[in-house]
């Protein structure tokens, strides 16, 4: 029979909430709203903004991370710095085995600490913010209020895609070091002299 050779029925699988999110920031192509494990599944507009306020933070700290550790393995290092700590992984070790290492833990510790609470809208502050990861807490504008609202939600989508990237970026750079991988030029690996 004809019907043998007739094309099968294909389901389609979305991997969005039906249509809820797909309007928000970041619902780009190719891959539109990505949701794989179901986290949105039944959610409502606050667990959304949540879950973009800790993907924009994770990858604000990763666009620093790579910088930082891309900075560290071409061999750049702040003035006075301990010259025999490695960069990479191995940074941690040496850091803590040293005294002058450990005052840099604490200062590092002491700054993310300062950084963290400054970084988010106080109640005891008069603003709002315009959106969720929106920080300047009514003090840093660096020109944003001069764009328009189409070259906002642009440079919003740069960052968000930025930030993507960059999670992607530091995770391999991470695991190609503890794999003894290099992916750097000249086959460079951190922590190996």
């Amino acid at each position: 029979s004809a019907a043998a050779f007739a094309p099968a029925q294909q389901s389609t699988s979305n991997t969005a909430l039906s249509g809820a999110f797909d309007g928000e920031l970041g619902a780009q192509a190719p891959l539109g709203f990505f949701d794989p494990l179901g986290m949105l599944n039944d959610a409502d507009q606050e667990r959304f903004d949540r879950l973009r306020l800790v993907e924009l933070k994770h990858g604000r700290v990763s666009m620093l991370a790579v910088v930082g550790y891309l900075t560290t393995a071409s061999g750049y290092r702040f003035p006075n710095f301990p010259a025999d700590v490695p960069a990479g992984f191995g940074a941690w070790k040496a850091l803590g085995s040293s005294d002058d290492g450990k005052a840099i833990l604490a200062q590092m510790m002491a700054f993310f600490a300062v950084a963290e609470i400054v970084n988010r809208d106080a109640d005891w502050l008069d603003n709002e913010a315009e959106f969720v990861g929106d920080f300047r807490n009514g003090k840093l504008d660096f020109g944003w209020d001069k764009f328009d609202d189409a070259t906002k939600l642009r440079k919003r989508a740069i960052e968000l895609n930025n930030g993507r990237a960059a999670q992607m970026g530091i995770l391999g750079l991470m695991v190609h070091e503890q794999l003894g991988v290099s992916i750097l030029p000249g086959n460079y690996l951190p922590g190996v002299h």
